[in-house]
This record gives structure tokens, C-alpha cells and sequence, in this order.
């Protein structure tokens, strides 16, 4: 079977979604399928390069970034001439819509529906109509979550040919090691420094927390913001801040911590995969409430704990308790390495993606 993947970007541009549609291209490949993935480049030049056997990637020429897009003519043109027996779109990107309906033979289309739009609002009154088109013609949609069907206003009407595929992650590479025993406990925070993270909400319930330190691991347009809100609440020798951090280094940083925290306020937060990686790492994790997959992947009081989002004071507390009970801590992290590896595996997350393939296919 060729597949065809149409999205942005793709590693080594960093994000979830990007490292989601590489996790999906190897391993279909390596399953024997030929895959290719459509996405832009950095650059105003098309590549094309072959980087495992049955796996094509082609960086279309892009010309211009606006609102988080970019755009791409090249990308409208190359999907015009690449055949394929179905077509997986990731959304939302709209340039992708259009190169989806462009595609020839009229392939099968299958979506994964990552987040709604939620912060342009002016590009979701254009996107609306090409959106709601684009969801017609799908002949089934994955969502990440059983919540994010039900939460969002644009997947309900269309969740009769929706189907629940997780993501999944290389369990494999996570593991808890030996847990210290710290004097201070470290929180842990990994995943692009964005106005939707809520890590002003964590700064901010680190001042009502004594005894604990807080590593963040990312790099992204709030850094800045977040520095000078640290200075201000002299929170320096409490707050590291790691930059990016490689993926190969990733599992030893997560074995380095004690509690993970996802403090993120917006539904822009659809999934978490750090939330599968923490839990594969037997971290206890902290997160919130906000009727997405964040909900699923940390489970209230079994592998962690969940509080309302933006509530620093609800945010500290949940700190505290973890804070104060290490036999917790061991066995919610003992409970989050059971469930990434019942629910969140790579394997797992290949065979649910494939049975969508037949199902749209027949």
C-alpha cells in the first residue's frame, strides 16, 4: 500500500505532531508499506530524500510563514503528481486541505485531527468552510482521544467515522531507573515554550511551594517572558531553564526527575506525548483539565494528578502533595509505566492506524 502524508513539517523540525507523522512514516515503512511524506521545506528550494528503504520525504519549496502556516505553491503542485492508495492528512493545515483535493485517482482520505484551531481566530473564519469540506470527504477520521471527540465542536457532527487511535511513543527507550532520593525534589517541564503551556501558572504556583526546584526543557517564543517573570518572583536558584533538549538525551532527563508537570490552560493542548513519555519513565505526573487527550493519558489519582486549568493555588497544591509523599510518587509512577505500555506504544499505535487504512480502503 502507498500512503501519503501531508503536513507542515517534519523532523528535524521539532513538535509533537511532526514527530508523530515521522513515528508513523518509519514504522509503516518498516511494516512494509511505501510511504511518502508531503511537507514543506525551511527553505525556498524542493527536496527529495530517502532516508530508510520504502520511506520517500519531499520538502516542498516554501514561500512565505503566516499565522503558524506556511505556504507553499511547490507542495499544491507535487500532490498533483504523486499517486497513492490513501492519502493521511494531519490537521489543522490548510495549504494540506488544498493539496489533499489534489491529489489524483481520488485515494481514500484519512485524517488525523490533532487540535482545533483555537487562538487565530480570524484564520478559522477562512479555514471553516475548507475545514468542514475536507471532514465530508474523509472517509474516516483518527482522533487521538476518546475526549477530543466528544469536546470538540467541530469533530461531534462527524463522529460517526470517527475512530480512537492514540499516540503512541518507543516505550522501549523510557525507563525509571533508579529513583533517587532527593532532599529537593525536581519538577520537570518538557515541550516548546508556547502561550498555551500555562508555565506563567507554574512559575506562579512555585511561589507558593517551598522545597522543590523546577527544570524546564524547551526553547520557544514565551522564554523570554518567562524569564523575566522568574527574575521578578526571585525564583532564579529555583528555576533551571535547559533549552532545547536532544531526543536522544530526553529518556536520561526524565530519569533525572521526580514529578512532571503539564500545566498547559488552553485546548490548544490536545494530546501531551510528554505525558506518555513521563509516564513510561515512571514519573508521577501533574496536569490539567481541559477535556482533551491530556485527560486520558494522566489518569486522576492513579497515575498522577489533574487540577483545573490556570488555578496556580490548585497547581501548588497538587505540588505539595507529591511534594510531601514519596510512597505516592512511587506508586503512581509505578501505575504510569503499566499504562504506556498498555495503551501508548508505538506497535499498539502502527496496528490501530493500519486497521484505519483497511477500513477506508473497503
Amino acid at each position: 500500500m502507498h500512503i501519503l502524508h501531508i503536513y507542515k513539517d517534519y523532523p528535524p523540525v521539532l513538535g509533537g505532531i511532526e514527530g508523530y507523522v515521522r513515528d508513523l512514516a518509519e514504522g509503516l515503512a518498516a511494516r512494509g508499506h511505501r510511504v511518502t511524506t508531503l511537507v514543506t521545506n525551511t527553505s525556498r528550494c524542493t527536496s527529495i530524500e530517502q532516508p530508510l528503504p520504502g520511506l520517500t520525504v519531499v520538502r516542498a519549496a516554501r514561500l512565505a510563514h503566516l499565522a503558524s502556516t506556511p505556504l507553499s505553491l511547490a507542495m499544491i503542485a507535487l500532490a498533483r503528481i504523486i499517486r497513492a492508495d490513501i492519502v493521511h492528512l494531519h490537521v489543522p493545515y490548510p495549504p494540506g486541505d488544498l493539496a489533499a483535493m489534489t491529489t489524483p485517482g481520488s485515494p481514500p482520505l484519512v485524517i488525523t485531527y490533532h487540535s482545533d484551531v483555537v487562538r487565530q481566530r480570524t484564520l478559522l473564519r477562512l479555514y471553516r468552510p475548507l475545514l468542514a469540506r475536507t471532514l465530508q470527504r474523509a472517509a474516516r477520521i483518527i482522533a487521538t482521544s476518546p475526549g477530543y471527540i466528544a469536546s470538540s465542536p467541530f469533530l461531534r457532527a462527524y463522529a460517526a467515522k470517527c475512530v480512537v487511535a492514540p499516540i503512541g511513543v518507543d516505550v522501549t527507550r523510557f525507563s525509571p531507573g533508579d529513583r533517587r532520593t532527593a532532599a529537593v525534589p525536581r519538577l520537570l517541564f518538557v515541550g516548546r515554550l508556547r502561550y498555551y503551556k500555562g508555565l506563567h501558572i507554574l512559575i506562579e504556583a512555585l511561589r507558593q511551594v517551598e522545597g522543590v526546584e523546577l527544570w524546564i526543557a524547551g526553547h520557544g517564543p514565551e522564554r523570554a517572558r518567562l524569564e523575566r517573570q522568574v527574575a521578578s518572583a526571585r525564583l532564579n536558584q529555583r528555576v533551571r531553564f535547559l533549552g532545547d533538549v536532544a531526543d536522544d538525551d530526553l529518556p536520561a532527563l526524565y530519569r533525572q526527575a521526580d514529578i512532571f508537570v503539564l500545566p498547559s490552560h488552553l485546548r490548544a493542548e490536545a494530546f501531551g506525548i510528554v505525558l506518555v513519555e513521563a509516564l513510561a519513565s515512571g514519573l508521577p505526573c501533574i496536569s490539567t483539565a481541559l477535556g482533551t487527550g491530556t485527560d486520558f493519558v494522566n489518569v486522576h489519582e492513579e497515575t498522577g494528578l489533574v487540577v483545573p486549568p490556570g488555578d496556580a493555588v490548585a497547581l501548588a497544591e497538587a505540588i505539595r502533595r507529591l511534594r510531601d509523599d514519596p510512597a505516592l510518587r512511587v506508586t503512581y509512577g509505578a501505575a504510569g509505566v503499566r499504562r504506556a505500555q498498555t495503551f501508548f506504544s508505538r506497535e499498539r499505535m502502527l496496528d490501530a492506524v493500519e486497521r484505519v487504512y483497511r477500513q477506508a480502503a473497503h
